[in-house]
């Protein structure tokens, strides 16, 4: 239920617009009103242009701005003299409008008018709202639409059918408007609900007040009853739904890869159950969109998988694999597992999963008012469909797992990573710097973008417990980072056994166990996958006091070209990066070690900066930036025909060069 919002005061501190920016703002907070859509909202104002004179303006909040967010500079400004003269043509074509309204134009740097522009221009109210409210769509896509909206609002409001969005349509409210001027709004069919008022204020509370009559109107209507059938089946117990769900949603990415990147999430709350397993869930899932914006947003119908528990999951599996074809859903029904939503990164999955939430709500109130009627086949494809953007990194939709991701290489590894459009799951034991590490890359590129995971690579229950979570979070797996590290050195003599175990525990069998967990997530996926080492320069050279360091590194070496034979016939392909005294932001640079090796080189721990950079070909400092570029690069496209590669990133150390 929305509710009213309206702060006199915090109005006050932003009048920008005549009270329009403020009302848009109040109104991005509440789905409930706008449905999370790219709602339109207006305002009629007066300001003076640049000779003086005074204008009259539409102020109409740009296109494809998040709600939300909204300043004075997200509103295009518009003469409305030059656009109310278009209320008398019999006829304007999209393409026109298009052409016509940048020409309008009150001053420079405003962003593209909203497609609704000529409906608000057209409306003879100062401020105007088009939302699209889940109870107004339900009415509005019930049978009887408008008998049931007379009901409830009587002569203040009225109902048009619907009409695609457009000049025709827009022309038609304005007429109606102003034939009959007592109306307080008017609910499109299938399109949503128009009100307006005098001033910001006025204009925002009517919709609050209607849409609020709405929702206690449909909430009443649907008490105690069971719109979506009985379900079919007793639902999964919570824990072995986790498991399916870890063994499929591999498969299912899997089989969703042909659009590229893909993040799967899942909802198998109380509410996305009931829909999945409802009697009528096979057919609920396919009825047509309420409205445009939906429709434009769930492009393709949801993929109903007819599968009950008792057939298995190798059955479920297979029935996936066989159901998803060219029509690429992004919305996935499962009896007794829930709704699983797919995108081209988490916030899209999230935000589709969201709408079809909306659209099962809105589904729900029309079928307890007596049915629902949604956007025909014929109404949809007239609908003008913007192209998708294109991937804003070339790991978008890519799911990255960092070993040792808290600190030193780890760390500019996965922040490299996130940089180039990838989700990363920083995974380490020091959870306080893994948490702030994650929560700075969510700044920067969105929520849930990264995970941390806090597990020792040594214990075999703990890694797999963190791949199983990385799966349940973003759907799968495509790189993994081996990473984990270990330092520690002493003439062989001086070499404990616990010494001598320990590298070994975390530089050979770390690497081995996160890389068996990745090679079958990726495995399972069927679509390939990347895994890059970071080795050492001692995997190759000699490493004078540190003969356990250095023989767990060369094992890790040798390993991932194993990994690479095994794995080619899946294309998952497995490089290492060999770098060399990478000190500055390392966390097994520690003291100690760092005592070691300058006693081992004769020098002052202070010079051992120097004594390394001068001790390469390029005379260079190594940070761990310089490895994460070749990390990225490994894991990437621009390597895809490369595997069991060496690069070493060490500024040239004779000792170590790869022959």
């Amino acid at each position: 239920m929305p509710q009213n919002l309206w702060n006199t005061d915090e109005a006050n501190h932003l009048p920008d617009l005549d009270g329009l920016v403020y009302r848009s703002s109040l109104m991005g907070l509440d789905r409930a009103i706008t449905g999370g859509f790219d709602s339109s909202v207006s305002a009629k104002l007066n300001r003076r242009d640049h000779l003086g004179r005074d204008t009259r303006l539409l102020a109409v909040r740009g296109s494809g701005l998040d709600a939300a967010a909204i300043t004075e500079n997200s509103f295009a400004l518009l003469r409305l003299d030059e656009i109310e003269p278009l209320f008398g043509r019999e006829m304007l074509s999209d393409a026109e409008i298009n052409d016509y309204l940048p020409r309008t134009a009150f001053e420079p740097g405003r962003p593209r008018p909203h497609r609704e522009t000529l409906l608000h221009a057209f409306i003879p109210h100062l401020h105007i709202d088009h939302t699209y409210p889940d109870a107004i769509l339900s009415l509005a896509c019930a049978p009887d639409a408008e008998r049931l909206i007379n009901a409830v609002f009587g002569a203040r409001l009225a109902f048009l059918p619907y009409k695609r969005p457009g000049f025709d349509l827009s022309r038609q409210i304005g007429r109606l408007v102003r034939e009959k001027p007592s109306l307080e709004g008017v609910i499109l069919g299938k399109n949503g609900l128009l009100t307006w008022g005098s001033d910001a204020r006025t204009c925002y509370e009517k919709t609050i007040g209607i849409v609020q009559e709405a929702e206690i109107y449909v909430q009443e209507q649907r008490k105690d009853k069971q719109v979506f059938g009985v379900p079919a089946f007793p639902a999964i117990n919570a824990a072995e739904r986790q498991e399916i769900l870890a063994q499929t949603l591999p498969v299912l990415r899997g089989a969703l890869s042909g659009r590229g990147g893909i993040i799967l999430s899942y909802d198998d709350s109380a509410a996305a159950l009931e829909t999945a397993g409802g009697a009528a869930a096979g057919t609920v899932g396919q009825m047509a969109a309420p409205c445009p914006e939906y429709a434009k947003r769930l492009q393709h119908p949801p993929l109903y998988v007819d599968w009950q528990p008792a057939e298995g999951v190798p059955a479920l599996h297979q029935k996936l694999r066989g159901s998803i074809g060219d029509s690429a859903p992004c919305i996935i029904l499962i009896p007794g597992l829930g709704i699983i939503s797919a995108g081209a990164n988490v916030h899209s999955a999230d935000e589709n999963r969201r709408l079809f939430r909306q659209v099962i709500n809105i589904i729900g109130g029309s079928l307890a008012l007596g049915g629902f009627e949604g956007l025909s086949e014929a109404e949809a494809f007239d609908l003008e469909y913007k192209t998708p953007s294109a991937p804003t990194g070339e790991l978008e939709g890519r799911v990255a797992l960092i070993t040792g991701g808290t600190s030193g290489i780890g760390l500019a590894a996965a922040e490299r990573l996130a940089r180039d459009g990838a989700h990363v799951v920083i995974l380490g034991r020091r959870r306080e710097k893994g948490e702030a590490a994650a929560a700075s890359i969510n700044r920067l590129y969105g929520p849930r973008r990264a995970l941390m995971i806090e597990a020792d690579v040594r214990d075999e229950s703990a890694v797999e417990a963190a791949f199983r979570q990385t799966v349940l979070t973003y759907g799968g797996l495509d790189i993994l980072v081996n990473n984990a590290g270990s330092a520690g050195g002493a003439p062989v003599e001086e070499t404990t056994l616990e010494m001598w175990q320990h590298n070994l525990d975390v530089l050979a069998t770390g690497y081995f166990l996160a890389a068996r967990a990745a090679f079958r997530v990726m495995k399972t996926q069927g679509t390939g996958g990347a895994m890059v080492f970071v080795a050492s320069k001692n995997s190759i050279a000699p490493g004078k006091g540190a003969a356990a360091y250095s023989a767990a590194k060369a094992a890790e070496l040798h390993l991932a070209r194993c990994l690479a034979e095994e794995g080619g016939a899946y294309g998952i392909r497995v490089n290492s990066v060999l770098p060399d005294a990478v000190i500055r932001g390392s966390g097994i640079w520690d003291s100690a070690w760092k005592e070691a090796r300058a006693r081992q080189y004769g020098i002052a721990v202070e010079d051992l900066y120097e004594f390394y950079r001068q001790r390469n070909t390029l005379k260079v400092e190594i940070l761990p930036e310089d490895v994460a570029e070749a990390v990225v690069f490994l894991a990437g496209p621009r390597s895809a025909k490369t595997t069991a590669a060496v690069l070493t990133v060490d500024g040239g150390v004779p000792a170590a060069y790869v022959r």
